[in-house]
């Protein structure tokens, strides 16, 4: 059994958000959580996990 940790964070690197996920669950579901409470924003940088 494993687990993904799925963080998002501001533009110094400080976590905002943090959603941890089985490892078996489709990256997109876990990218997809945090991004719901993401306040307004110019540039979004992804994992290129993510880009699949």
């Amino acid at each position: 059994m494993n687990t993904k940790l799925h963080a998002l964070c501001d533009s110094l690197g400080r976590p905002l958000d943090l959603l941890v996920t089985a490892g078996q669950v489709s990256d997109y579901i876990g990218a997809r959580a945090p991004l719901g409470g993401l306040p307004k924003v110019e540039w979004l940088l992804g994992d290129r996990g993510y880009d699949a």
